[in-house]
């Protein structure tokens, strides 16, 4: 992997894919899109800083050289948005856009972050959001297409919902008792999803998996996110 470009840098999992990518010992060049300043940038990480989300796949499209692979921790929640309408223009249509504009621009690896157990016959709005998000993407076509498909995610965040808060507060519990069963098959720590997204992103780069769709399951996140890269 030479270039990479990367949206939700400063998000739960995307702060955790960009700690992953500048990791990488090659140190491929990071083209990181964000809203506000980013932290922890090392010398192979270019911020772009772009308040206005509208302007990104313009940003894209401008970057002095193609990115071989595009990814997307790019999300918002519904509080955050202010309504479910608004939630959908960033987690659908301005992922979708994004997405058009790196197929335009010729990366080869597409990598998305995505839910598991989403579905587009599910009565829960962000469920098939997220499905429909997944459907127009792989129709896109690119060479490699890799959607990441975590549980609850286990982690820090500042709006976390009271709910959210509650099972990531059991799945830590049941963690210190025997993590490897009792709770990775429904809730990953986002430094192993960053890990896993980057690990999957350099297999495909590297010609270690076919071309086409690869959807990266709970038991795959934990398996890549855990080898060492050499």
């Amino acid at each position: 992997m030479n270039s990479t470009a990367l949206v939700g840098c400063t998000g739960l999992v995307g702060s955790q894919i960009l700690s992953a990518l500048q990791a990488i010992p090659q140190k491929p060049t990071i083209n990181a899109i964000a809203r506000r300043d980013i932290p922890s940038v090392t010398s192979n990480t270019k911020p772009i800083i772009e308040p206005s989300s509208t302007h990104w796949p313009d940003k894209l499209r401008t970057l002095a050289t193609t990115p071989e692979v595009f990814i997307s921790a790019l999300g918002t929640t519904r509080a955050q948005a202010g309504s479910f309408e608004a939630q959908r223009a960033i987690d659908y249509h301005l992922n979708l856009t994004l997405a058009k504009a790196a197929k335009d621009l010729g990366v080869t690896t597409y990598v998305l972050i995505s839910s598991a157990a989403v579905s587009v016959n599910s009565r829960f709005p962000y469920s098939k959001m997220k499905a429909e998000l997944e459907d127009a993407v792989k129709d896109l076509g690119f060479p490699h297409t890799v959607i990441i498909k975590p549980g609850l995610l286990v982690g820090s965040r500042q709006d976390l919902r009271l709910a959210e808060a509650v099972l990531q507060t059991v799945a830590k519990g049941l963690g210190a008792i025997s993590k490897s069963w009792l709770t990775e098959w429904w809730a990953q720590d986002t430094d192993v999803i960053g890990r896993a997204a980057v690990a999957a992103a350099l297999e495909c780069s590297e010609g270690k998996r076919e071309k086409g769709v690869w959807s990266v399951g709970q038991a795959d996140i934990i398996q890549l996110g855990k080898q060492p890269r050499k």
